[in-house]
């Protein structure tokens, strides 16, 4: 475990109010209400094609609904005057790292470009990132081609919050890794949510990582919320689609 203090960062609540999506007429998203609260971990779980990837779109602001909208502590995300007061960064299910750069430079890249540190105090901000998730300062020197495939999600993560941000979103952080190591890039996620405070919200088909580490979850299929609640309401829910899903023979073709 990591000794850094604990961040003063505070998240945000979001709210989601009655999004509807389509894409040349037919529909991504259908009546989605749900309520994130502040500084929790928020899942949204359920089968390849079913919308969760499209609503995170729009709740980070890369997709604009037909119907609908979505509040920030209450205020539009539309506003942009909204959407500046609030520090907001998404971990892409790819990692995004630039193989030309080294760990130290994809981590400080953002605060290197925009000007806004010394190279003395972005290098000490990379160590403390890198040690937010847990990797030795020596990983600072290495290429994103020296990395397991695991240590490349935990620099991911840890570029997202050289922002220190008040919501992070992670789309299907797990994906293409073995067990042991989903195990360990959930086990980081979810003590970054509980050291930042920051709200988190996952994207994910991993029925572990789901379980694993979520205040809440939300179950959708074709476009809608089918389930919501907390691990434990999923678990005893009868929702004969969820209980396919859950079961592992949920045909997602």
């Amino acid at each position: 475990m990591s000794s850094l203090p604990p961040s003063e960062t505070s998240g945000i609540g979001v709210e989601i109010c009655g999004l509807s999506k389509s894409f040349a007429g037919q529909s991504a998203l259908l009546d989605i209400h749900l309520e994130i609260p502040a500084g929790r971990i928020f899942v949204l779980m359920g089968p390849s094609g079913s919308g969760k990837s499209v609503l995170l779109r729009h709740i980070i602001g890369l997709e604009s609904p037909d119907t609908g909208e979505i509040r920030l502590d209450g205020e539009p995300a539309t506003d942009a005057a909204v959407r500046a007061r609030h520090r907001m960064a998404m971990v892409f299910q790819s990692g995004g790292l630039l193989n030309s750069l080294t760990v130290s430079e994809n981590i400080g890249l953002y605060l290197a470009e925009h000007q806004l540190q010394p190279a003395d105090v972005i290098a000490r901000t990379v160590d403390e990132k890198l040690a937010l998730v847990e990797l030795p300062p020596e990983t600072a020197a290495k290429y994103p081609s020296e990395l397991s495939g695991g240590m490349r999600k935990r620099v991911a993560i840890a570029r997202t919050f050289v922002i220190d941000p008040e919501l992070v979103l992670f789309d299907e952080p797990t994906s293409e890794l073995d067990p042991l190591v989903s195990l360990t890039v959930g086990r980081e996620i979810l003590n970054l949510n509980r050291r930042t405070g920051a709200t988190t919200i996952i994207v994910t088909h991993d029925r572990d990582l789901a379980f694993g580490i979520a205040d809440r979850i939300a179950f959708i299929a074709a476009g809608r919320i089918l389930v919501e609640g907390t691990p434990d309401e999923l678990r005893a829910s009868r929702d004969p689609l969820l209980q396919r899903f859950l079961a592992a023979d949920f045909k997602t073709a």
